[in-house]
């Protein structure tokens, strides 16, 4: 697939330009939070995804095997409840894949992308919609009582982060050292003792500190997946986040 830079969208006048965002933005396609390269209308403050600027028509999900999804910019069943997102637990307010089915599940378009794989740093991840560990953020396997959510695992099923908690994770991180510059030890949510002593890692000092070193490895390579693209925001983002 070509890797287009310039767009035009039927949800917008203007053409979008792909632009490597230097901060978070609101998605005014699924009106989610974004992070890294979006299309981006800098005269109307305008901006989409990548993957809501240029949306399959239909799409399949190994997650929901028996599920056909297709792409809307709405909803269109509101259903009994209120649309949400099976994977991160949030509300479904804008584009939207949704399957066939009387009761529809429903993903939204950066979450329907996630890679089921991610490889890095000698770490293994596993993209899951199941997990039997706890998140190393939230400290729960589910992100609400009603949405499971989606997490990646590592492949010796020691460390676990939903993908909802790590956005949710540079988000707050970025707030807080925007607003407040002079602030230099941001505060990761890593595991805290615990956690750890709940999910089976050791409470000695050396191997409590090698747990928790291998959990910001594994942090790292889901927020690099996250942000999707090695700008200079992505490094020094990463590098405040993992300092201690």
């Amino acid at each position: 697939m070509p890797k287009y830079t310039e767009i035009e969208h039927s949800s917008h006048p203007h053409v979008l330009v792909l632009e490597s965002a230097q901060e978070p933005y609101q998605c005014d396609g699924c009106k989610e939070m974004g992070f890294g390269p979006c299309f981006k209308c800098d005269e109307c403050n305008f901006n989409l995804h990548e993957e809501c600027a240029m949306p399959q028509s239909s799409a399949f999900h190994p997650f929901f095997c028996k599920c056909d999804f297709r792409f809307y910019e709405n909803a269109p069943r509101p259903g009994f409840r209120d649309r949400i997102c099976d994977a991160c637990g949030k509300d479904v307010q804008g584009f939207v894949y949704q399957c066939l089915h009387k009761y529809a599940h429903d993903l939204h378009p950066c979450c329907m992308k996630l890679q089921r794989t991610l490889i890095g740093n000698g770490v293994t991840l596993h993209l899951r919609n199941s997990v039997a560990t706890k998140c190393l953020k939230c400290g729960c396997k589910e992100v609400s009582i009603n949405v499971k959510g989606w997490s990646y695992e590592s492949s010796c099923g020691q460390y676990s982060y939903h993908v909802a908690c790590v956005n949710d994770l540079i988000l707050e991180n970025w707030r807080r050292d925007y607003f407040d510059r002079n602030n230099t030890a941001l505060q990761i949510m890593v595991p805290n003792q615990d956690i750890v002593q709940q999910t089976g890692g050791s409470s000695s000092k050396k191997k409590l500190s090698k747990y928790w070193k291998m959990a910001k490895v594994v942090l790292e390579l889901i927020i690099s997946a996250i942000l999707g693209d090695p700008t200079t925001l992505i490094a020094t983002l990463i590098q405040s986040l993992l300092s201690n």
